[in-house]
């Protein structure tokens, strides 16, 4: 075929499916999202491990924090699958702070009840982020709030100070968990006026 004909010299015309390829949507079930869905179904799991023998036997307390340890991961994975292999989705943007939270919340919840972690904690910890998300819907019309890097060090350190209340260490540690958790709760609430400030900003930015 010649190049007059249509042959490889062609040039390619509007109407040609060749010249505007489509792109591929990203499916909703894909290995970001999967992670994320996983961390959703290990909460009871850590749940039911927790209580186990009422929380005082050794063995499950290490299955417990295992558990947290493991869906604690996936909050770290799933958010790199996703920008590495572009597969971020809208259901994504929503199940992940929700896992987040379900098992942040649980955790701390299930200390309190323990009576290992004072309720005040858990309260302070559960109003900031219930704080942030209504935040979030309050400037939704006029631009997202990104994550800081004081938001992900927040949350590292809540898993961390509530994976060494989750361990049987016995009261000589005491005064770590005190400590890492005095830690985390001085992140939670700077990085909720952080979030505060940017979202009073957003709003005056783009008017109300």
């Amino acid at each position: 075929m010649s190049a007059e004909t249509g042959g490889a010299d062609r040039k390619p015309e509007v109407g040609d499916v060749a010249a505007t390829p489509a792109v591929a949507a990203v499916p909703t079930l894909n290995a970001a999202n999967v992670l994320t869905l996983s961390r959703l179904v290990l909460v009871p799991l850590f749940v039911l491990a927790l209580f186990t023998a009422d929380g005082t036997d050794p063995v499950w307390r290490y299955v417990a924090t295992a558990v947290f340890a493991l869906a604690a991961l996936t909050d770290r994975v799933d958010g790199w699958v996703a920008r590495k292999y572009s597969l971020i989705t809208d259901f994504g943007k929503i199940a992940d702070p929700i896992a987040d939270k379900a098992l942040i919340g649980a955790a701390l919840v299930g200390l309190s009840v323990l009576g290992e972690l004072p309720w005040w904690v858990t309260i302070v910890i559960a109003v900031r982020e219930l704080g942030v998300t209504l935040l979030r819907f309050w400037v939704i019309r006029h631009g997202v709030i990104p994550a800081s890097r004081g938001g992900k060090a927040k949350t590292l350190a809540q898993s961390i100070a509530i994976g060494s209340y989750l361990l049987p260490l016995g009261t000589w540690a005491d005064p770590v968990c005190w400590t890492l958790m005095g830690l985390a709760l001085v992140l939670t609430v700077a990085t909720g006026l952080d979030y505060v400030v940017r979202a009073v900003r957003l709003r005056a930015g783009r008017g109300a």
